[in-house]
């Protein structure tokens, strides 16, 4: 009997230490899937979404930052105020904040990341948001004023976006290779054409990071991603490039399958300064030949909001124009006709890598092909088309997603990929800046979204769902996209 419970006593000590054994703890790490690489890991430097999916609040820290609901959050500045006349933004930063590579974060380097923005040679994507800022003033170590040269009421907003990190002058230039910031996670390293891998920040200024490390794995071709995550090789992978293979996941209890909203909307892009796309009526053409829902159908399996404007649904100034260019093939045909194309004409239709893109752009071209226009489709890899279509406008057509939040304002950039000039536009947009009353501010954005339909800038496809699968175990994943983020900060793992 004093055998039995001595062994007894020794399987029950073995029990706890085992149920205590790492190999029983939660996990640590978390391997989450990707279907765009990045091409460097300088947020301030590049214009692809991909960089901000792994740098935004893991590396890189701003002054604000955006909340999963969309909000405007402290960042590294911790209060502010703004003067009456809206022109001056001082911030109050937070004390104690290091730099990856151990050197203290200032006023002096907030003054050296926004000047860098504006400075001659900047190759900053978004550089015209901040081209309202004067100068900057360190006051002393933790405060520094932001003189505006005119009010601008989206300056907060602006300042949360992932182009607007900030950086330390030590480590600018190298930062598309080996970022340095001050965000939960160091970068560690990065394998070409397979992952980035993190770890976790022991000293940052904030909540730790409950993980210890994060890998981006990625996976381009979807049948493969779909063999990942069944085999829990991935652990979350959003947004996941096969839609039709969610309620696959959705009936296995080992998955969740998130469907939120993103700020991205999916337009037919359109070179406005090419003949013929430079011709009103034809643009028309182009938007009534569109049949939306059988995109969104076809290429998304119904998951998606039909937008007849750049605005996301989700916002309360939006306006719903779908009606405008609703689907009309005959209306096209005489469009095209009244402008002088009645058998139709030839462009170019040029597709980056994602799923939308490339099964969007096989729909599009059959519903063009159906009203005369006939299109010779390019299938390229995002550098190609970055450098094709974003930089060089050698392009007729492109079909991508705009994940940038409330980004309406781009359509004020006559030097932008489309090509859009309209001053009646930039007046608008003009006015939207200045504006800090909210009801005024609502008004103008619904008179941008009216002109930008009237004139029928791109064809307006799409606001693009979140779409993905995370393990049924982890918590914390964004299911909502009010930026290109993967933000891994506040992501564990449920005992």
């Amino acid at each position: 009997m004093k055998s039995f419970a001595k062994a007894l006593a020794i399987a029950g000590a073995l029990a706890v230490s085992t149920a205590l054994s790492p190999a029983f703890a939660a996990k640590t790490d978390i391997t989450v899937g990707a279907q765009l690489e990045p091409p460097n890991l300088d947020p301030t430097s590049g214009a692809a979404g991909a960089i901000d999916q792994v740098t935004y609040s893991n590396i890189f820290e701003g002054l604000t930052r955006f909340g999963p609901d969309g909000s405007i959050n402290p960042g590294l500045a911790e209060s502010w105020t703004v003067s009456d006349d809206g022109k001056v933004y001082t911030f109050n930063l937070r004390k104690g904040v290091k730099f990856h590579d151990g050197s203290d974060f200032d006023a002096e380097d907030v003054k050296f990341s926004l000047e860098r923005i504006g400075a001659e040679g900047s190759t900053n994507a978004q550089k015209a948001l901040y081209a309202d800022i004067d100068s900057v003033e360190v006051v002393d170590p933790h405060t520094v004023k932001v003189m505006l040269s005119k009010p601008n009421g989206n300056m907060l907003f602006n300042l949360a976006w992932g182009d607007a990190a900030m950086v330390a002058p030590e480590t600018a230039d190298s930062n598309a290779t080996n970022p340095v910031g001050t965000g939960a996670f160091v970068f560690k390293d990065w394998v070409q054409g397979d992952r980035i891998e993190l770890e976790r920040n022991p000293d940052y200024w904030g909540e730790p990071a409950k993980l210890e490390k994060v890998t981006f794995k990625y996976i381009s071709d979807p049948n493969a991603a779909f063999a990942a995550v069944m085999a829990e090789d991935v652990d979350s992978f959003m947004p996941f490039p096969a839609p039709e293979n969610l309620p696959q996941f959705d009936a296995d209890p080992r998955f969740r399958v998130i469907a939120g909203s993103t700020e991205g909307e999916t337009i037919l892009s359109t070179n406005n300064k090419m003949p013929p796309l430079d011709n009103l009526k034809v643009r028309q053409a182009i938007a009534h030949a569109i049949d939306r829902q059988a995109i969104i159908d076809g290429a998304m399996f119904g998951y998606g909001t039909p937008i007849g404007t750049h605005f996301a649904p989700h916002h309360p100034a939006y306006v719903d124009l779908t009606g405008q260019s609703n689907h009309d093939p005959e209306k096209a045909k005489a469009l095209l006709a009244e402008a002088g194309f009645p058998d139709g004409f030839t462009t170019t239709l040029k597709l980056p890598p994602p799923s939308y893109a490339r099964r969007g752009g096989e729909i599009v071209a059959s519903q063009l092909r159906n009203v005369g226009i006939e299109t010779e489709i390019s299938n390229l890899e995002w550098a190609q088309w970055l450098e094709q279509v974003f930089k060089g406008k050698d392009f007729g057509l492109t079909i991508v997603s705009h994940t940038e939040p409330l980004d309406i304002g781009i359509y004020a950039r006559p030097d932008y990929y489309f090509q859009y000039d309209n001053a009646d536009f930039n007046k608008i947009i003009e006015d939207l800046n200045n504006s800090t009353d909210p009801e005024e501010r609502n008004k103008l954005m619904k008179a941008a979204q009216q002109k930008i339909a009237d004139d029928y800038v791109n064809g307006y496809l799409f606001q693009l769902a979140n779409t993905g699968v995370v393990n049924a175990k982890l918590r914390g994943v964004w299911e909502n996209a009010p930026t290109q983020a993967a933000d891994m900060t506040a992501v564990y793992w449920e005992d």
